[in-house]
Formats: structure tokens, sequence, C-alpha cells
């Protein structure tokens, strides 16, 4: 009978993971007519108290660098009040802004994945990557440097090289950061600071790296530039593809909030 029980583990947590992805599937975004008649079965009060709520849990998540999935706050937080969740919503993206400085911005449409970015750092250059005292803030600033002056696009083994060049070995295990491979492929990724896929039709296999969404939002590129030319000694004009490409999306708004 122990047996038995043991084997059926697994299957009831399949069974789980299914229903979560049918979870997903199941929610469309409600109509402005439906928000509206689902408003007047509610009182502002209990709007507010739901959007305190989900405010609370992306706040939470967003102290670990963890996108969130609207799938998961319907499902975890708005739950009954699914069919006023664009109101919610608004009124979340509202309270990060004026409240927290903050703001809350969908980088993938397709899935519906928030996270969120600091209006504030942006707006006076006060980034955190701009004077990066958390070291592992300043290992990932390593290597998105990496990546953006060499086109956006990196094999694997530079990466590791680069970083063996400043005694951060993948292949040991770091006093500060531990498991340093772990920490990229896997923290930085599921954090969409990168992205880490395999290069096609290579064997043995081999991957690349290339900037997450969340770095596009968050990290300035002319930043990096001057930086570069601070270590090289030189104007950030000398890499004129590099320096092109900084001040074209420098200029570009990509922190919008977004409301849906």
């Amino acid at each position: 009978m122990a047996q038995r029980r043991r084997q059926s583990a697994p299957q009831n947590q399949s069974q789980a993971a299914a229903q979560e992805e049918d979870d997903d599937l199941t929610f469309t975004q409600p109509s402005t007519s439906q928000v509206q008649r689902g408003l007047e079965k509610v009182t502002n009060a209990q709007v507010d108290q739901k959007t305190a709520e989900v405010v609370q849990y992306v706040l939470v998540k967003d102290q670990k660098k963890i996108p969130i999935r609207r799938a998961d706050l319907v499902k975890h937080v708005v739950k009954e009040y699914r069919n006023i969740y664009p109101e919610i919503i608004k009124r979340a993206v509202r309270t990060f802004d004026q409240v927290f400085g903050l703001s809350l911005v969908e980088i993938d449409t397709k899935n519906h994945i928030y996270i969120l970015v600091n209006k504030l750092d942006k707006e006076e250059g006060a980034s955190q990557f701009n004077n990066p005292t958390n070291p592992k803030i300043g290992l990932l600033f390593v290597i998105l440097s990496v990546i953006f002056m060499k086109g956006g696009v990196v094999r694997e083994n530079l990466i590791w090289n680069t970083l063996k060049k400043l005694r951060v070995d993948p292949g040991e295990k770091h006093e500060e950061f531990g498991d340093v491979k772990k920490v990229v492929t896997d923290e930085f990724v599921r954090q969409r600071y990168l992205e880490y896929a395999r290069i096609p039709h290579t064997e043995p296999a081999e991957y690349e790296f290339r900037w997450g969404q969340r770095a596009d939002m968050e990290v300035s590129k002319a930043k990096i530039l001057e930086f570069m030319g601070q270590l090289h000694e030189q104007e950030p004009q000398s890499w004129s593809q590099q320096y092109r490409e900084a001040h074209s999306s420098s200029a570009q708004t990509g922190t919008s909030s977004s409301q849906r």
C-alpha cells in the first residue's frame, strides 16, 4: 500500500500543474461593459481593499525580482473579483506611480507578465546599476556590458572566460555568489535580466546569452558606454555602433505602465 501511495504523488503533482495551466487559459480580459456591471455589485471600499492586496503581492514578489504572471494575480489575489480585474489593475498602477514612484510594466503581452520598474531611478539617473553596491548586481552589470559591447548576443564561453579573468570561476563555488553558473543561468534568467538559449544545430549543445526584458527596461546602455569609456580611457563615441544604439534606445520611453 505504501508503495502505491508513493507512486501516486508525481501523478497528483502533474494533475495540479495541468489544473494551473487550465486556470491560466480560462481567464479572459473582461470587456468595459462587464467591468461596469461588476462594479455595480461591489463597494468602492471593497475594490480599494482588493487593490491593496494586489499591490502588496506584487511588492513581495518584486523583492526577489520575480516577474508576476497575470494568471497568478487572478488566481491567488483577485479571485472572485476577476470580472473587475482591469479596474483593480488600473488602481494598482496609479498606486505604484503616486505612492511608490514605480511603474508596473507588462513585458510579455502574450503571456501577460509584469515587472516593477523604478521611475525615479530612470529619471534621476540613480539606478542600482550605475553604482552597484550589491555584488550580484555588479556581476550582472559585467555580463550585460559584455553582451552589449559584443553586439547583443554572445556565446556562453565568452561570458565564463570573462568572469574567470575577474576571478569568478563558474566551475567553482564562489565565496560571495555560491554556484555562479546557477546564479547566471537560473536566477538572472528567471528574473528576466538575461535570456539563455541553446544555439540551433550545435552538437555538443552550445548556448548563448542576450539581454532579457527586465534589463531592457532597467539598464541604461548609455551608462554602460560611460563605464567602458572610463575603463579604457576612451570617449564613449569611440564605439560608434554601440553609441548610436545607446542613445537611440535612451530616447525611447520603454517604461510606460500597463493597464492590461
